[in-house]
């Protein structure tokens, strides 16, 4: 085999991970480089001038910002709920032995294996059914988001409780450390990256689902919608101002929280 041949086999895994990477990266910076974008057309999918006008005027599209701060408040209220709903029954499955366990953790999977129009539509059915279909709004849509963000707070949650060393709060409980303090000084700083992770995922989730949110809206438009709705008219490009603000966000996001494990490590 020739050098160049034992490179590449050394190197594969390494080369497909790049290409990945590219492809999964190449959309997100298109829309990286269309929020610097100055259309001729309100139509346009071409890059045609460089501009700074979309960062200076992010709220000029009319409803955008609404759609936005609409969006960003339910996220957070259905991160906050979901999360802290979703850690306690993660808690009670791992920790605790009760009659249908089995049962619940099935339950517990099958808003993330439906598809979401039957989510959507099931809601949907249940709100009329309740007398709520004239007040569909923007708190028929937090109780959407709760229920299937709830499931991946659960899955996420367990996992990590699962994977925990259980003799470090034994040894907490032997020095004679109470069971409130051995909760949050050994197990909640261990189970935390955990309940972080399913914190962010439901953010994420909430922030950018639209079919659900569509059957259950009523007459509120969150931002999903809103880039749905503008699609049939008009691009603006401060969606991607948004996109890419968000992006960044998150990027800072996980970067800060690298540099802060690496630096705790030292």
């Amino acid at each position: 085999m020739t050098r160049a041949g034992r490179w590449v086999g050394r190197n594969l895994v390494m080369m497909v991970a790049i290409v990945v990477l590219l492809y999964l990266f190449a959309p997100i910076v298109v829309v990286m480089l269309m929020s610097f974008n100055a259309p001729k057309s309100k139509l346009s999918y071409t890059f045609d001038g460089f501009t700074l006008d979309n960062w200076q005027h992010p709220c000029r599209p009319f409803g955008l910002c609404d759609a936005v701060s609409t969006s960003l408040r339910i996220g957070l209220l259905a991160t906050v709920i979901a999360t802290a709903l979703g850690t306690l029954m993660a808690f009670a499955m791992v920790r605790h032995q009760f009659r249908g366990r089995s049962a619940t953790n099935l339950f517990i999977f099958l808003p993330m294996a439906s598809p979401e129009i039957v989510l959507g539509s099931s809601l949907l059915a249940l709100f009329v059914s309740g007398g709520f279909g004239g007040q569909l709004g923007f708190w028929t849509i937090l109780i959407a988001h709760v229920m299937f963000c709830m499931s991946f707070v659960v899955v996420t949650v367990k996992a990590r409780l699962a994977g925990m060393d259980t003799r470090m709060e034994q040894a907490a409980m032997d020095l004679y450390a109470t069971e409130w303090q051995t909760y949050w000084r050994i197990t909640f700083p261990l189970v935390f990256p955990g309940i972080l992770a399913a914190a962010l995922l439901s953010f994420s989730l909430s922030f950018d689902d639209f079919i659900i949110t569509n059957l259950n809206a009523g007459t509120t438009v969150t931002f999903p919608m809103f880039v749905w709705g503008s699609a049939q008219r008009e691009i603006p490009p401060q969606i991607n101002v948004v996109g890419t603000a968000m992006f960044l966000l998150a990027l800072l996001l996980v970067v800060g929280g690298e540099l802060t494990r690496r630096r705790r490590t030292r």
